[in-house]
């Protein structure tokens, strides 16, 4: 696989994945106006395939480098709920998470040299412990829910919301690794 990677994204935590898998990469964030309605499933790997479709037409975008876009959402009852704007809408986004099950979609696409976008959707099903009025005011209070899909960060303080997941960690954190290795199998042959 020609290096470098390129993400098309700022998320401090896409950077500790690849850097955890040992994946070199630069980080060239991609702005684009992103979808927030539709079908979840749509709305996640088109916002991805924006982001790298951007960044690959971008003259930081290289001879030889692959771009990888990514989007994580949280769906609940067909919702999309993306970043809260402040406060006050994080902790009403987590009163609605509060006590149920929710899903975090993640939209993974590739462009490699010369190539077609390619896609890939991941899936995790999350189950939030009941939240009392103190706890969302405590996780509120934290900050931690600021630039997160779905106000909270499961790697974080907001792993004590949590009560269970079903399906890859990763795709909570921000990017699905299976998902990745579908795309662009030969990309840990070239993990430092």
């Amino acid at each position: 696989m020609p290096l470098p990677l390129l993400l098309a994204s700022r998320s401090p935590q896409r950077r500790a994945i690849l850097t955890q898998l040992g994946i070199p990469f630069e980080v060239c964030p991609a702005d684009v106006e992103e979808l927030t309605d539709g079908d979840p499933s749509t709305v996640a790997v088109e916002n991805a395939r924006r982001k790298a479709l951007a960044l690959a037409g971008d003259a930081r975008a290289r001879t030889g480098a692959v771009v990888l876009g990514v989007d994580t959402i949280v769906v609940l009852d067909g919702a999309v709920f993306g970043k809260p704007a402040d406060a006050a809408d994080a902790r009403a986004t987590l009163s609605a998470l509060a006590g149920r099950s929710h899903t975090v979609l993640s939209g993974v696409c590739v462009v490699e040299p010369g190539g077609e976008p390619r896609t890939a959707l991941a899936s995790t099903h999350v189950h939030f412990r009941a939240l009392d009025a103190a706890t969302l005011d405590w996780y509120a209070g934290t900050g931690e829910w600021e630039g997160r899909a779905g106000g909270y960060a499961i790697q974080g303080r907001g792993a004590a919301l949590v009560d269970a997941i079903e399906g890859d960690y990763l795709n909570v954190v921000g990017l699905p690794v299976p998902a990745l290795l579908d795309l662009l199998p030969a990309i840990l042959q070239e993990a430092r």
